[in-house]
């Protein structure tokens, strides 16, 4: 395959993909919009857990 092949392929499989998408239900948007603040939460929580941990493991 050459590059412009390949480039051409790529370019097919993003139509088809493009064409397969469509907009998502209110449902679906609040559920992933929950799960995302979830995870946001997490991430942040886990963030400052170890910035304490490490204030108390190296004081200034």
């Amino acid at each position: 395959m050459t590059v412009k092949e390949k480039i051409s392929g790529f370019f097919q499989q993003c139509v088809r993909v493009w064409h397969l998408l469509r907009k998502p239900s209110l449902e679906e948007w609040k559920a992933i919009s929950k799960v995302s603040a979830i995870g946001l939460g997490a991430i942040g929580l886990l963030g400052f857990l170890i910035t304490v941990i490490m204030t108390f493991v190296y004081p200034k």
